[in-house]
């Protein structure tokens, strides 16, 4: 990784007049902002689709492949003429802040249905046959997967018929046949979300901007994956999981957590030589320039817990056959651009597998003046060159909202004797900042929220609440002329342009 800097900003949250962030104009002005800010990256969530069910987190997808539809732009739609001024003023005036997920599916899908319609009476162009081909490992089963989940009422796959749940030949080619306008619709869906992608992609590429995608080592339950590839993941006979993922109980909780996604069946895997997982990196490797691979320790070890246990306490640690899948995935990609994410509790052997493939870490300087200050390995003066520092991530506090609102007395005591002066809160996020930039770090990444200086109300994501997370979204006007000329001083003070 070469040393430069960027933001954190998930597509959701970029500004659009249709109530949630998309890969249109707002997407491209956000890169301009960058390149002309002179960072050299752009980090995001995972850009899979969203379920109500799971809160609309991004990490809770019904595929570990497919795209989001409500991350199609109207608006490019209409460039193409395949909606009319006329079709976009049908869309109702949504919040400008924040994200009303019911009601931009309910204002969004009408108008996706209408260029289904329009798109199925005529010849389909080449492209779009050539995306069908080139993704024919996922997609025809997450399309029927969809169709079939509609059919049922959105029941988990595991209690749709039998013949379906076990996915026997005659009962899912029968199910295409007669969901037919179904799978067809959702891989439309598809090729328009991933060609809008691909042009953003591309015009990063020419603005000098890397893309850093976010890969959760987990699936859901109830997603295509699982159903389509049971055999990889440690089910029963009724498809339900024997045990579920999570991590032991320590300083932050006595019972730990309960993930409760399945767990991998690694022996499987490895018979396989990991094709599942081989495929999957060639899918984010050809969407993105640097993948951030989540909760890294366990592709080293995992926290096995009993299905049936309500919390983490009665599971045990699992190996898994890290250096033999590494080395697979190296022999494919002998680019192999991982970003692992590293924190909390991190073992010797997990620190050998990063160090042997050369994959750098995180560092979260939120973290670095607990008990531990000054030795923390959070700290700028403690930082190796290998590494990407943060001041939070998508699951902390924005750092005005975590020095008013959840910093000890002692730690923010810290927090001056490390700046060697006292500032206010409104001053502290940039004081922040400085000190990532000016650090040996190959990486800095920044939240475009504490650029902004902004507090709690601004946190994209709060960790075992299901209610209200996902939703925090820029306005236009946020990204000012001043706020590019300072982030472009301090880039290039630092050497990270």
């Amino acid at each position: 990784m070469r040393r430069g800097s960027g933001v954190l900003l998930h597509i959701s949250s970029l500004p659009s007049p249709h109530g949630v962030g998309d890969l249109g104009p707002g997407a491209y002005r956000f890169v301009d902002f960058l390149a002309e800010a002179k960072q050299g990256f752009w980090q995001i969530l995972p850009l899979g689709p969203t379920d109500p069910a799971h809160g609309n987190s991004p990490y809770l997808s019904s595929s570990a492949f497919a795209g989001n539809p409500l991350f199609i732009s109207l608006e490019l739609l209409k460039e193409e003429g395949l909606l009319s001024g006329a079709d976009l003023q049908e869309m109702p005036t949504l919040p400008a802040e924040g994200v009303d997920y019911p009601r931009v599916l309910a204002s969004k899908a009408p108008l996706l249905h209408r260029v289904w319609q329009a798109f199925k009476g005529n010849k389909p162009p080449w492209d779009y046959k050539a995306f069908v081909e080139s993704n024919s490992y996922w997609l025809q089963d997450y399309c029927l997967f969809k169709a079939l989940k509609a059919r049922f009422g959105g029941l988990p796959w595991n209690r749709w018929p039998a013949a379906l749940r076990r996915r026997e030949r005659d009962a899912l080619e029968e199910a295409r046949q007669q969901l037919s306008e179904e799978v067809e619709r959702e891989a439309f869906l598809q090729y328009l979300f991933f060609k809008q992608w691909r042009a953003l992609k591309a015009y990063c590429e020419s603005k000098g901007v890397q893309v850093i995608g976010d890969l959760p080592i987990y699936v859901t339950q109830d997603s295509a994956d699982v159903w389509a590839h049971p055999e990889i993941f440690k089910l029963d006979g009724e498809g339900r999981p024997q045990v579920v993922a999570g991590v032991p109980p320590d300083y932050f909780s006595r019972t730990g957590q309960r993930w409760g996604n399945p767990l991998y069946r690694w022996e499987e895997l490895q018979r396989r030589r990991y094709d599942w997982w081989v495929e999957r990196m060639r899918h984010n490797l050809g969407l993105f320039d640097l993948v951030r691979v989540d909760h890294f320790r366990g592709f080293v070890a995992y926290w096995e817990i009993p299905a049936g246990d309500r919390d983490a306490r009665r599971g045990r640690w699992v190996e898994a056959p890290a250096e033999d899948f590494f080395e697979e995935l190296q022999r494919r990609f002998p680019v192999l651009p991982i970003i692992a994410e590293d924190l909390g509790v991190i073992t010797p052997d997990v620190r050998e597998v990063m160090a042997r493939f050369g994959f750098p870490g995180m560092k979260i300087l939120q973290f670095a003046f607990g008990e531990d200050f000054p030795r923390s390995p959070y700290l700028p003066h403690n930082f190796p060159r290998n590494c990407v520092a943060y001041t939070g991530t998508h699951d902390n506090n924005t750092v005005r909202g975590w020095f008013e609102g959840e910093a000890s007395p002692e730690e923010r005591g810290r927090v001056f004797r490390y700046l060697g002066r006292e500032v206010p809160p409104e001053e502290l996020p940039w004081e922040l900042i400085r000190l990532l930039m000016m650090s040996v770090a190959d990486g800095v990444i920044i939240p475009m929220q504490d650029l902004l200086g902004l507090g709690e109300e601004a946190r994209m994501n709060r960790p075992a609440h299901k209610e209200g997370n996902w939703r925090w979204r820029i306005r236009e006007g946020q990204m000012s002329a001043d706020l590019r000329n300072r982030l472009r001083d301090l880039t290039e003070i630092y050497g990270r342009g």
